[in-house]
């Protein structure tokens, strides 16, 4: 096992992964961390500017040892007629216009620019891989950089860019894959065999994450070679998360009874809780973050009237084991 240098070293050996869209809260870095445990910011569909107020907000808490992730930009284009088949095929459930193609890069640059101007601890990055050029700009402000992985490849061209950390997910992990390629499907491996084969091919350390809810599935991880993991769906229930009362709900509900992998939601493969959208649209089309875009109406609408059934519920293999109160307890409860 390699170690974890600096703030990520310094930790309790279970993190707190970033999760985007509501759940990653000021509130749930800084319990974490005080707790002893680091925990990120989920810079993913935030402007610069949200993305700086919570930053602001974890710092007013007296936390100084978190992170922030960012989405690099990797489109994955979508035809216009494809784009409009599954427009048109989704207005007609929800009886209503849905908005025409939108695409963006999900203000990378002014989020670079807002962490190399003012850096925090660790910076990570998720779907992409960034220029190593922008490792350097981190490393010369001893920003420690880590990059999600799925695969050895992956973790080799990762390793070439210069990042310090690789966060290794396996296929088990709830919401969205880190596969580089959105058309890939991460392959059903046990997550410490792919630790094991990661950790023999590239010499940085690992942490693990994807579908983790007990201290023996961690300790199980540490023995393959990680460092430490890293933990989303485990604490999606907790009292500081922003997950929203639907999904909470839906994690407890025992008519959910299974994970599927979709794209139905973002265009990207994800894993979530089957409802009645995922079943719906089986061979919905690739095309982040086109389709992003396309659904959040939906989705938006969904949470605020407590229907679990056009609610993207994403949630990891282990999400049974998810439990409620401080965060600090389900992290502490984690510990091997």
């Amino acid at each position: 096992m390699r170690s974890l240098p600096g703030v990520l070293g310094a930790a309790a050996p279970v993190h707190v992964a970033p999760m985007a869209g509501g759940p990653s809260t000021p509130a749930l870095v800084s319990a974490a961390g005080r707790a002893g445990h680091l925990a990120q910011l989920a810079g993913g569909y935030l402007g610069a500017d949200a993305l700086a107020a919570q930053v602001a907000a974890v710092r007013s808490s007296g936390t100084g040892s978190f992170g922030v992730n960012l989405f690099v930009p990797a489109p994955v284009p979508i035809d216009d007629g494809v784009y409009e088949a599954y427009r048109a095929e989704l207005e007609a459930d929800a009886g209503r216009p849905l908005p025409p193609k939108h695409e963006d890069d999900d203000a990378w640059s002014d989020k670079v620019g807002l962490l190399l101007d003012d850096p925090v601890p660790v910076v990570s990055f998720t779907f992409g891989l960034p220029a190593a050029s922008v490792v350097s700009e981190f490393r010369r402000r001893d920003v420690l950089t880590v990059q999600s992985v799925t695969s050895v490849p992956e973790a080799r061209a990762a390793a070439e860019r210069g990042v310090d950390v690789l966060l290794v997910q396996g296929e088990a992990a709830g919401g969205h894959s880190a596969v580089l390629d959105a058309a890939a499907t991460p392959a059903p491996e046990p997550l410490q065999d792919l630790v094991r084969r990661v950790t023999a091919a590239v010499r940085l350390p690992v942490v693990a994450a994807g579908g983790l809810g007990t201290a023996d599935a961690v300790r199980d991880q540490l023995d393959a070679g990680a460092a430490a993991v890293a933990v989303g769906t485990a604490v999606l229930r907790t009292d500081e998360v922003g997950t929203s009362a639907t999904h909470r709900a839906a994690l407890t509900d025992r008519a959910f009874d299974r994970t599927v992998v979709t794209r139905a939601f973002t265009g990207r493969p994800a894993r979530s809780l089957a409802n009645a959208f995922t079943r719906a649209h089986p061979d919905a089309p690739l095309g982040s973050p086109a389709l992003h875009h396309l659904t959040r109406p939906i989705r938006s609408e969904a949470a605020a009237a407590g229907d679990p059934h056009r609610l993207h519920l994403w949630a990891g293999r282990g999400w049974r084991a998810a439990t409620d109160g401080p965060v600090a307890d389900a992290l502490a409860a984690l510990l091997p």
